[in-house]
C-alpha cells in the first residue's frame, strides 16, 4: 500500500504538471455563476466541468480534485466525469472536509469540520475512482484581535493530519492544505510569521498520527502581504520568503507542494511559481494546485454558451500551458503577450 501512495504522490507532482482545483462548494460556484451571469443549475455545473476536462489543457493536469456532486456526474454522453480525467491521464481527486465553521471561543477564527464518518465516506470515493483527497484548514490574520490563536490554529493541524492518517489507510493521498489567507491588512513578514507556525505546527501532528509524509502533498499558500497592506511585495520577494519559509519547515521526505492561488490574480499566481522554481536547489516539487487562477479565464469566455465552449477550452488550455511552463521555471511575460 505504501509503494502505491507514494507511487500517486509522486504522479500528482509529475513535471511540468500541477491539479485543477475543481471542487468548489454549491455556495462557491453560484458565485462564481452569478459573476458571469449563468444560473447554478446541476446541468451547467456538469457542462462546465465537462468542457474543462475534454480540453486539451488537460495536457497540463496530473489531477483534479472533485466535489461530491461532481465525482458522480456524468457527461452528456453518458460517461462518467472521472473516466474523463482518467482518460485524459490524469488522476481523480476528491474534497472531503465539510467546510471552516465558527470556532467555540476563539471569536473570528474557524475549524474546519467533517472528521465524523470520513472513513465510511473514503471507501466510497475511492470505490467511486478517488485516488486523492483535499482538506483545507483556513488560517485568518487579524493582528488587531490577536489571530491567529494557538487554540485555533492547533485545533485545524490536528484535524488536517486525523484526516491525512485516515486517507492513508484508505488507500488514498492526502493534499495537506493549511491555507493562510491573503485577506486583511499585514505585512508580508507577517505571513511569514503566521505561516511558518502554522507548517511547523502541521508537521508536528502529522507526525503524531503516524501519516507517512512520501505519501501526502502539501498545498501551502505563498508567502504574499494582505490585499489591503499599503505595501505590497514584488514577485522576487514572494518567490525568495516562500522558499525560505518551506525550506526551514517542510521536510524532504515530502515529494511534492502545489501551492494555492490564494485569490491572486491568474498571471501572479504563475510568475511567483516560476520565480521559485527558478530559484532551484529545491528537495521537493513545486507545482500548482489552481481553482480561480486556472478557471476565470475559462469561465469569462464560456459564459454558459454552448457556442463558446471551444473559446472555453482554449482559455483553459492557455492557462495550463501557463503554468506548466512555471512549474518548469521555464515561463516569462513574454510568453503571456504572445498569446494574448
Amino acid at each position: 500500500m505504501t509503494a502505491e501512495l507514494d507511487a500517486i504522490a509522486q504522479k500528482m507532482v509529475a513535471d511540468g504538471k500541477g491539479i485543477l482545483a475543481a471542487d468548489e462548494s454549491g455556495g462557491t460556484i453560484k458565485k462564481r455563476f452569478d459573476a458571469i451571469g449563468v444560473e447554478s443549475t446541476e446541468e451547467n455545473r456538469r457542462d462546465y466541468r465537462e468542457l474543462m476536462f475534454r480540453s486539451q489543457g488537460m495536457d497540463y493536469i496530473s489531477g483534479v480534485i472533485l466535489y461530491d456532486e461532481t465525482i458522480r456526474q456524468k457527461a452528456k454522453d453518458g460517461t462518467t466525469l472521472v473516466s474523463l480525467i482518467e482518460k485524459a491521464g490524469s488522476i481523480p481527486g476528491i474534497k472531503v472536509d465539510a467546510g471552516a465553521k465558527p470556532q467555540p471561543f476563539c471569536p473570528g477564527e474557524t475549524i474546519t469540520e467533517g472528521l465524523d464518518g470520513l472513513a465510511g465516506r473514503l471507501k466510497e470515493y475511492y470505490d467511486l475512482g478517488a485516488r486523492f483527497a483535499k482538506w483545507r484548514a483556513v488560517i485568518d490574520i487579524d493582528t488587531t484581535k490577536h489571530i491567529p490563536s494557538y487554540t485555533s490554529l492547533r485545533a485545524n493541524a490536528h484535524a488536517l493530519a486525523r484526516y491525512a492518517a485516515l486517507c492513508q489507510e484508505a488507500k488514498i493521498v492526502p493534499i495537506v492544505e493549511p491555507e493562510v489567507l491573503m485577506d486583511g491588512a499585514h505585512d508580508i513578514d507577517t505571513c511569514y510569521r503566521v505561516t511558518e507556525w502554522a507548517l511547523k505546527t502541521v508537521f508536528e501532528e502529522l507526525y503524531y498520527q503516524r501519516v507517512r509524509l512520501e505519501g501526502m502533498v502539501l498545498k501551502p499558500n505563498m508567502i504574499v502581504p494582505g490585499k489591503k497592506s499599503p505595501a505590497q511585495a514584488s514577485v522576487a520577494e514572494v518567490a525568495e520568503k516562500t522558499v525560505r519559509v518551506l525550506k526551514a519547515c517542510v521536510p524532504t521526505a515530502v515529494p511534492g507542494i502545489a501551492f494555492l492561488s490564494g485569490g491572486q490574480s491568474d498571471e501572479d499566481a504563475t510568475a511567483h511559481l516560476d520565480a521559485m522554481v527558478k530559484l532551484g536547489g529545491l528537495p521537493w516539487k513545486l507545482t500548482y494546485s489552481y481553482g480561480r487562477a486556472l478557471q476565470a479565464a475559462p469561465q469569462k469566455a464560456w459564459a454558459g454558451k454552448p457556442e463558446n465552449v471551444a473559446k472555453a477550452q482554449a482559455a483553459f488550455a492557455h492557462r495550463a500551458q501557463m503554468n506548466s511552463l512555471a512549474a518548469l521555471g521555464k515561463w516569462s511575460p513574454e510568453d503571456e503577450r504572445k498569446a494574448a
